[in-house]
């Protein structure tokens, strides 16, 4: 899959890296009460640097990122892309979040991301990092409008699309769009929050 596969109408626009920040503040803070993330980090200040990291670093240099203004936005890796932290990137992670949230966040984050890359499909796919939509603007379509661009190209290339739920009240938006259970919830550590990961199967069109 190409970004030229992917057709976002005229209220969606890619971001480039000098809307990276917008990017990640617009998904940080649709996590702002998530259960995992909070688990992870106690604090918004440690989602918030995560975010603005994941899309300053990886996702809007290397993956597709786009929004719709500042209401909502996705950030997704391609098939094919690299997601992955670096050495500088890990760097650029450990020392605001543990002056911020402490020594016990950067090992759960740490364990969380080694445990996602284990449970991560070995077969081709697109990957939704993240999707939201700020509070103000729920309620409206935008979510389904939002993920829907990469589910077409998706079902136009035959490619399954993954993902990892990290709240359970989002299940049934993910399951409308055709998202299932993959295998077990993810526990980093026993009696955490759970993380889900779900996939896609490409619709025939």
């Amino acid at each position: 899959m190409l970004t030229s596969d992917i057709d976002l109408d005229g209220t969606l626009a890619r971001a480039g890296p000098g809307a990276a920040d917008m990017i990640g503040d617009i998904t940080a803070d649709a996590f702002r009460h998530d259960p995992f993330n909070l688990w992870v980090f106690r604090k918004f200040a440690g989602i918030e640097h995560l975010f603005r990291l994941q899309a300053r670093r990886i996702y809007v240099p290397r993956g597709f990122c786009y929004a719709r203004g500042d209401e909502g936005a996705c950030m997704w890796m391609l098939p094919g892309g690299d997601g992955n932290f670096g050495l500088r990137d890990y760097a650029a992670f450990v020392m605001p979040t543990l002056l911020h949230c402490g020594l016990g966040a950067v090992s759960r984050a740490v364990q969380t991301g080694k445990a996602m890359e284990d449970r991560h499909p070995t077969f081709e796919h697109a990957y939704l990092f993240s999707i939201g939509v700020r509070p103000a603007a729920r309620g409206k379509g935008l979510g389904r409008k939002l993920i829907q661009p990469v589910l077409d190209a998706c079902d136009r290339q035959g490619l399954p699309a993954y993902l990892e739920n990290s709240n359970p009240a989002n299940t049934g938006f993910y399951s409308s769009c055709g998202f299932e259970p993959l295998g077990q919830p993810i526990h980093p550590e026993p009696g955490c929050p759970p993380l889900m990961p779900m996939v896609r199967q490409p619709r025939r069109i």
